[in-house]
């Protein structure tokens, strides 16, 4: 691939390709790291049929590729995360609040199966049903009812994770 066509690659997909990594990550200088991995191995390619569901098809790759590397640091964030959050008093209710929602968002989408979960991802970063099939390797005809099923999946285990955090609240401490 010539520099002029990686740079034209770059400037459109960039950005985007690192949300989506962002989010599949919870990291955003571990997604550029990977989002730059991409666009060298674009650039070895001669040509790109369709580059776009290719960028996200070589990153979900990648992702896939480091799984259990993710899950330990993933671990470790949520856990410094969590002491943090409970040391941090101060903090204003409403961001306190904020935070805590973005925690069981994140929770609910990490419990969706893989395919669920890159397949609402992408979808939030714009690409069309048919990009989706490619990079996932589904029917078009099968992208509306996976999304369809991961947004019904995340918005049950979601708010059954409110509920959850409900009824601990409410139950108090009694179980010291």
């Amino acid at each position: 691939m010539k520099d002029d066509e990686l740079e034209r690659l770059f400037r459109l997909y960039h950005a985007p390709l690192v949300r989506y990594l962002t989010r599949r990550l919870g990291d955003r200088d571990w997604a550029e790291e990977v989002a730059q991995e991409v666009f060298l191995r674009a650039l070895r390619q001669d040509s790109l049929k369709n580059e776009r569901s290719w960028l996200f098809a070589v990153a979900t790759n990648l992702v896939r590729d480091e799984a259990r590397r993710t899950a330990r640091q993933r671990r470790h964030l949520l856990v410094l995360a969590e002491q943090e959050r409970d040391t941090v008093v101060e903090q204003p209710p409403t961001t306190a609040e904020r935070a805590h929602e973005a925690a069981l968002a994140r929770q609910a989408l990490e419990s969706l199966v893989e395919k669920d979960r890159l397949a609402l991802l992408m979808r939030e970063e714009g690409l069309n049903y048919e990009e989706i099939a490619a990079a996932l390797e589904l029917s078009v005809g099968s992208v509306g009812t996976t999304l369809a099923r991961a947004r019904r999946r995340l918005a049950e285990t979601y708010e059954s994770l409110q509920a959850g955090e409900g009824r601990r609240a409410a139950g108090g401490d009694d179980h010291d």
